[in-house]
């Protein structure tokens, strides 16, 4: 039996825990009609990563009906979280799905979306297995869009029909991202952090310029692997080309690894009952343990700031929330144990406004996402460098030289001032 949108989620209670599906997988159609309930709910904690498409719940008017408690906090949520109306869960993503299954966070529903279910019943989670895995099975109740538009993955996101307890037929296209023209700038990034891939490497990166700016410069390269708790478009290309085909990996070997995807239509088309890509449990994909076995793990992570002592903010503007750790450590750390790996922190050197994210110290009520004991390479525009090693005197003048230059000699001043 099916159900309208509005009648499939009038069983969420006042005080329940709702787990809402993440990224592009994102159930559009059941978070409206959600969030139209909130005349008739109070105290309803929401539960998720980032999310894609509007997030009523967040709005103020809403605040008394829904307590939003992200473990990623993205553009969506982010102006409930900084006023105070939601708050933010620090964790590894790597450890939220234990969290479920420990009992640590109990579920009450999930609301998820997922493919249309093959001949034997089985439906997929599609573009998001990440933590989406872990509440399903740990909610007591299932709430699912079942969307044609949602691709079939291999892996480990499949969910018998039987299991879901009330469904609705919602065809709605997924949402994409597509991104702007490199500027120069992203380019040189690239560039720098292309020079530091060696050929045979495992590929961990995000969403955005500078990791298309990356991928763009590795056309020259051979045998790369992809272990990614995410990935998009930008690698599509050296996919066709052969430049990526997990030749080198030790764990899947000849596969693409990841938790989500999320970019243009063509990635989630190619994704599509691939039998090359494994969409795996967040427990899985940004475990140290597994990263560190594959060979020369490249993970390519950003930052809001970086003092010159090292320490890595990318979390937050001073007190004020605005994304989350997420993978950040677990690939770190991961990278640096690999045989060959390479951990890189990448960002540009100034801000929009002409700031340096290169600074003496962090803003006050900053969050340290990598510390100045995990920090190997930072890599801006200006260059590349290696911290790992070195002395904080050492740090700081390698930092400086990659800074800015309108920024080098306050850097250097403040820094003598230390």
């Amino acid at each position: 039996m099916t159900f309208s949108p509005d009648d499939a989620v009038k069983c969420v209670k006042s005080n329940d825990h709702v787990f809402i599906h993440s990224a592009a997988a994102t159930p559009l159609k059941l978070v409206e009609a959600l969030s139209k309930r909130h005349t008739e709910l109070k105290n309803v904690s929401i539960y998720s990563i980032h999310t894609e498409g509007d997030a009523p719940y967040a709005a103020k008017e809403m605040a008394e009906s829904f307590v939003v408690k992200p473990f990623f906090v993205g553009q969506n949520t982010r102006e409930n979280i900084q006023a105070g109306r939601g708050s933010y869960i620090p964790v590894f993503l790597s450890e939220v799905p234990s969290l479920f299954r420990s009992g640590g966070i109990q579920l009450d529903v999930a609301i998820i979306s997922v493919s249309t279910p093959d001949i034997h019943g089985y439906c997929s989670l599609g573009t998001s297995v990440d933590i989406s895995l872990a509440a399903v099975q740990t909610a007591k109740i299932i709430i699912a869009q079942i969307n044609k538009f949602v691709p079939r993955t291999h892996g480990d996101g499949f969910i018998h029909i039987s299991k879901i307890h009330f469904k609705t037929e919602q065809d709605v296209p997924l949402p994409e991202i597509v991104c702007h023209s490199l500027t120069d700038n992203e380019l040189l990034i690239g560039k720098n952090i292309s020079e530091l891939v060696e050929d045979g490497a495992t590929l961990q990166m995000g969403i955005g310029a500078i990791p298309n700016a990356v991928l763009s410069c590795l056309g020259g390269h051979k045998d790369l692997g992809i272990h990614s708790e995410m990935f998009s478009d930008g690698i599509l290309p050296l996919i066709k080309s052969g430049v990526i085909n997990g030749s080198q990996k030790t764990k899947y070997r000849n596969f693409i690894v990841g938790s989500f995807a999320i970019g243009s239509k063509a990635l989630y088309d190619f994704i599509d009952d691939n039998p090359m890509v494994k969409m795996l449990d967040f427990a899985y994909v940004n475990s140290v343990e597994i990263i560190r076995k594959n060979p020369k793990v490249t993970a390519i992570n950003s930052a809001i700031e970086i003092d010159l002592s090292g320490q890595v903010c990318a979390d937050s503007i001073g007190t004020k929330i605005f994304s989350g750790v997420g993978g950040q450590m677990d690939f770190i750390r991961g990278a640096s144990l690999s045989e060959g790996g390479k951990p890189i922190i990448a960002l540009s050197s100034i801000t929009n406004k002409g700031e340096s994210k290169i600074v003496p110290t962090l803003k006050n009520g900053a969050g340290v996402v990598t510390t100045r004991a995990h920090v190997h390479w930072v890599v801006t525009e200006y260059g590349a460098v290696n911290l790992y090693g070195k002395t904080i005197q050492e740090r700081a003048k390698l930092l400086i030289s990659i800074a800015h230059p309108i920024h080098r000699e306050w850097l250097t001043k403040s820094f003598l001032n230390y």
